[in-house]
């Protein structure tokens, strides 16, 4: 029987395939429709059939995906930190450019109070750090004493310790320190101050777009006008980069981004970061050592999740990455719920009929044991 209805169904129906007539039978079968599954003269399959393959059906199927659609919200699936761009020149010296003679091995900082209502500097300087090994380690001073003199000579802010280490010479200095409430003399074998090398730039660094690592050097390509000309070279490359895929390798230099030449390694992170978004397509020209090709990168992308689903009365979702925040709501009827779910970090509720409430994993407070 089920052949002839098959059978007599494609003949009936040249423009649907067998395909989709058998799925129509089998339909009716799982639904036990036996009105439909024993007919002589399928001519109301025919009309079903045509009736789904309408525009209006289409319409209908597209506003529905287009509402459910509108209904749901994404984020990023990590979260993505903000990135401070540096200038092109960036210096590494300190604010004090005063080079110390001497070196007491500690750091001071002001004397103050430690009321929050009634806030003064007191006199002295409080020690807030004090170097292993230093000449104030070996006179005996801690971090939480007071230095109010060197040699008879007030100190009540810390540039005037600093002063004294930037014009003094090596020699054995008094200082007179205050520990809670008793004050003693100490003497301070000061060192001559060890001269350290400034910090070096080592590469620019791109974390977010394209993962990797540049420096900024001049090359000169050989073509018919030789020239020189900026690049950004490749010193540093992670695991996840997009520079993998692309083809892009250390020591490789990219030259121009969607077809404008680069002033500096800077540039291109710049560019890259002010100019696309992340999981944006661009095009960079990179010399190899020995001829310039045109490459496709896709910038790195964290991906997204589903942060939101809202129909209505009948279901709400919502979940944050940044705050560890789930909920979820089953028919919501204004007082009160069918059914509640929160989770804030470990912690779980369950709520039915927003009367019956259940938690788990809350944490406990415990008091450790003072020494």
């Amino acid at each position: 029987m089920s052949v002839r209805f098959l059978l007599s169904a494609t003949r009936i129906l040249p423009g649907v395939s067998a395909t989709g007539v058998r799925f129509i039978f089998t339909l009716a079968r799982c639904f036990r429709f036996s009105q439909l599954s024993q007919l002589a003269q399928p001519s109301q399959i025919a009309q079903l059939l045509n009736f789904v393959s309408s525009g209006r059906i289409k319409a209908l199927f597209f506003f529905a995906a287009f509402s459910l659609a509108g209904c749901v919200s994404y984020e990023p699936a990590q979260l993505i930190p903000e990135l401070t761009l540096s200038g092109e020149d960036v210096s590494f010296s300190s604010a004090n450019t005063s080079e110390r003679q001497i070196d007491f091995g500690l750091n001071v900082g002001a004397n103050e109070s430690d009321s929050l209502f009634d806030l003064a500097t007191l006199p002295g300087v409080l020690v807030r750090e004090v170097i292993a090994g230093g000449a104030a380690a070996t006179a005996g001073i801690r971090t939480g004493d007071v230095i109010l003199r060197i040699d008879n000579l007030p100190i009540d802010k810390p540039d005037a310790l600093a002063s004294i280490e930037q014009t003094a010479q090596p020699a054995t200095f008094e200082f007179t320190v205050r520990r809670d409430t008793t004050v003693f003399l100490a003497s301070v074998i000061a060192s001559p101050a060890r001269s350290t090398p400034p910090p070096r730039e080592l590469y620019r660094s791109d974390p977010l777009a394209t993962r990797a690592g540049y420096t900024t050097q001049i090359l000169t390509l050989s073509t018919s006008t030789s020239r020189s000309i900026a690049a950004a070279t490749v010193v540093d490359i992670q695991l996840d980069s997009p520079l993998i895929p692309a083809g892009i390798e250390i020591g490789d230099a990219i030259i121009a981004l969607e077809g404008r030449e680069i002033n500096s390694a800077q540039d291109l992170i710049s560019r890259l970061t002010l100019e696309h978004e992340l999981g944006d397509r661009v095009e960079v020209d990179v010399y190899d050592g020995s001829s310039v090709q045109r490459k496709t990168l896709v910038l790195w992308h964290p991906g997204r999740r589903i942060s939101r689903v809202s129909l209505g009365p009948l279901l709400n979702y919502e979940a944050s990455a940044q705050n560890a925040t789930t909920s979820f709501t089953f028919i919501n009827l204004w007082l009160f719920s069918v059914y509640q779910y929160g989770q804030s970090g470990g912690e779980r509720t369950h709520k039915l009929l927003s009367i019956f409430e259940f938690a788990s994993d809350y944490g406990e407070l415990i008091e450790e044991p003072q020494p």
